[in-house]
């Protein structure tokens, strides 16, 4: 198989992983119906820094000490499926509490990077995928590992911010059109809120069936 159609196949692996909703997804489709178009930019990027931090964990080899130790992957599981659905579930009171004021912004910028950066940190699905589909793109006898996980992380960071970008500004709009709509953003916040709850027992539900 040549250079590019490997690349292509990575591409069109990363793509089909991304375009499936989950932690990440649902975070920023709730930054930018809570906080606007800038939050929801913020953390489409604090999830493009986390999918480099995890290209950096694959290549350093990290994620191959996970895999032997099945407890500390498990933690990590437990952890990131806790902090998305604690995110939902804070999401969901603020929003029933002081629903008209989260057209003023739910999500300052710093939170909405640092939460993003967290959250796709403490994604299961992206360690798995670092487990069973990166080692198979990255070949000894191409040239250096270093330079090949570059470029592998250029296309999930190129992959992140299409489909999350585009993804932020139509969320953003629809925030907007909210703004003059007090009770209807409440509902809407409430609504995200749940989705991150849902999206937080499935990735680790999905990560555990991963793990077994």
């Amino acid at each position: 198989m040549s250079d590019t159609t490997n690349l292509w196949l990575y591409f069109l692996m990363v793509f089909g992983v991304i375009i499936l909703p989950g932690m990440d997804m649902a975070f920023v489709m709730g930054s930018s119906l809570t906080g606007g178009r800038r939050a929801g930019l913020a953390a489409v990027a604090g999830t493009v820094v986390g999918g480099v931090c995890h290209m950096i964990i694959a290549a350093t080899g990290i994620s191959v000490v996970l895999k032997l130790m099945p407890g500390a992957l498990l933690a990590m599981l437990l952890i990131g499926g806790g902090y998305i659905g604690w995110i939902g579930w804070s999401l969901m009171r603020v929003s029933s509490l002081t629903g008209p004021t989260l057209a003023n912004g739910g999500h300052t910028v710093s939170q909405s990077f640092f939460r993003a950066l967290a959250t796709c940190m403490l994604n299961p699905k992206a360690y798995i995928f670092m487990l069973a589909v990166f080692p198979q793109f990255i070949h000894a006898e191409r040239g250096s590992i270093w330079a090949q996980a570059g470029v592998l992380s250029l296309i999930t960071a190129c992959t992140q911010i299409g489909v999350y970008g585009a993804l932020a500004l139509v969320a953003a709009q629809a925030q907007t059109a909210l703004t003059e709509r007090p009770r209807a953003n409440a509902w809407m916040a409430k609504g995200v809120g749940l989705v991150l709850m849902v999206a937080a027992v499935l990735t680790l539900y999905s990560g555990l069936v991963g793990l077994v």
